[in-house]
């Protein structure tokens, strides 16, 4: 009888799971707000584009992710890098169904977000959003439109497909940048 009160009763609480403080970046339109939405249980039907900022604590089993996600907007982008402090990842949604110029443009914030000072060590995820559409690229296109492979040599990347449809995949790619938040973690420690 004691053993048994001892294994109910004398565990303590569980360990925590790390936090770990993201940056979710992409144009107008991307997906970010429906993907984060759906992450956390939420109902994607009554989303509204994100203005300015908001913030959301998206629970995984073995994480905690903490994502400031940014309006994309054009009068907002130029404001982004006011947010980056602090992050310690950078999530990347672009909408892989769209037009030529919209494209050209989440590249050059792309290519912007690699290379900033603040965000340039960071693990990025790369999310090719709305794959479910007829028009959407496949990932080996926006890696060469992107010029990822030249751009991010030597960064911690991840391009994943990714649509609201595919909740699978879309667990699948947060928990290869957790995997990333936690080398990064480990490598911090040893030095």
């Amino acid at each position: 009888m004691t053993t048994c009160f001892r294994a109910l009763c004398c565990k303590g609480p569980p360990p925590a799971r790390p936090e770990y403080d993201l940056v979710c970046i992409g144009l107008t339109g991307s997906g970010k707000t429906s993907l984060l939405s759906k992450l956390c249980s939420e109902s994607p039907e009554n989303v509204v584009s994100t203005t300015g900022f908001s913030i959301k604590a998206v629970p995984f089993q073995n994480a905690i992710l903490n994502v400031k996600e940014l309006g994309g907007a054009d009068n907002i982008r130029k404001y982004w890098s006011r947010y980056y402090q602090g992050s310690q990842g950078v999530i990347f949604v672009l909408d892989s169904a769209s037009s030529e110029d919209d494209l050209e443009t989440a590249r050059n914030e792309l290519h912007s977000a690699l290379q900033h000072p603040q965000l340039c060590t960071l693990p990025f995820l790369i999310l090719a959003n709305h794959q479910d559409k007829p028009a959407a690229r496949s990932v080996q296109e926006v890696k060469k439109y992107f010029e990822l492979e030249p751009l991010a040599r030597g960064k911690r990347w991840i391009l994943q497909p990714c649509s609201l449809d595919n909740m699978d995949t879309l667990k699948d790619s947060f928990s290869q940048l957790i995997n990333l938040l936690e080398e990064k973690d480990q490598e911090a420690v040893r030095m």
